[in-house]
């Protein structure tokens, strides 16, 4: 039996850009195997099984790398938003509005046009013994001028330099990062940041466009005493995929949005 898979490209610059995602709104009879083995063969740094069936709930989402499950991600979520207004349940339009259940918890979305705007308010105020500055040294990386570990659930550690230039300039050794989930590395302020996501455990060196690192992001800025903001992220430029996250956060939650772009339907076991 086949199924058809969406393929989107999310947070894209104007029409160009982005970052790839499979969508599969079909799954019926699917099993954890059957999902992560779509995951890997798609090869897409993350593709996204919907569950809609029961019209008394809202749908629910797995999100898989190619190599492992992910509780919680952006570009997925925003791409699932995009995929539950054009086919999903209600009446498609310009406007649209809707929740969607993760591993994690609860997240609503908002379509307005051709952007998606994603808004959570789960937990990401853990603050874990700082190991960044230990991960950048063993990737071979010039010292940043910040860093910090925050959970979200998963360890992200994010590393501060003075520069985009600098930014662009960087390539660490993706063997010495196996054994963590994520190096989040940023310059810039509350009106725009030039950021990079190295995540090689997950099967992609370099993720075009992260929306759960702009989450810790802005979970940074709080920190910083910035209690609500909003910036612009560019994101994908070294690895040809540029991409532009629009990112808020205020007491209530953290908001997400973009362009989504559909590029094909193909068919998957």
């Amino acid at each position: 039996m086949s199924r058809p898979c969406h393929v989107l490209r999310v947070f894209t610059r104007g029409d160009v850009g982005g970052n790839h995602l499979g969508v599969i709104n079909d799954v019926v009879g699917l099993t954890d195997d059957d999902m992560q083995a779509i995951a890997t063969d798609l090869g897409f740094s993350e593709s996204v099984f919907i569950d809609w069936c029961d019209s008394d709930a809202n749908p629910s989402v797995r999100i898989f790398t190619p190599v492992s499950e992910l509780p919680f991600a952006g570009h997925p979520l925003v791409g699932s938003a995009w995929v539950l207004s054009a086919l999903g349940p209600g009446m498609p339009g310009s406007r649209s509005t809707g929740f969607i259940e993760t591993r994690v918890g609860t997240v609503s979305y908002a379509i307005d046009k051709d952007r998606v705007t994603v808004t959570s308010d789960i937990p990401i105020d853990v603050v874990l013994p700082d190991e960044t500055g230990a991960v950048v040294k063993r990737a071979g990386l010039p010292d940043p001028i910040a860093t910090r570990t925050l959970g979200l659930p998963k360890y992200y550690h994010i590393a501060e330099y003075p520069s985009a230039a600098a930014v662009a300039a960087l390539t660490p050794d993706m063997g010495a990062l196996m054994d963590i989930f994520g190096l989040l590395v940023f310059a810039g302020n509350q009106d725009q940041v030039a950021l990079r996501f190295f995540a090689p455990a997950t099967g992609i060196d370099e993720d075009p466009a992260t929306g759960s690192a702009a989450v810790a992001l802005a979970r940074e800025f709080v920190l910083r005493g910035e209690g609500e903001g909003a910036v612009t992220v560019e994101q994908g430029d070294a690895i040809g995929h540029p991409s532009t996250i629009n990112l808020s956060w205020n007491e209530s939650g953290t908001s997400i949005g973009g362009t989504v772009v559909r590029d094909e339907v193909v068919q998957v076991p």
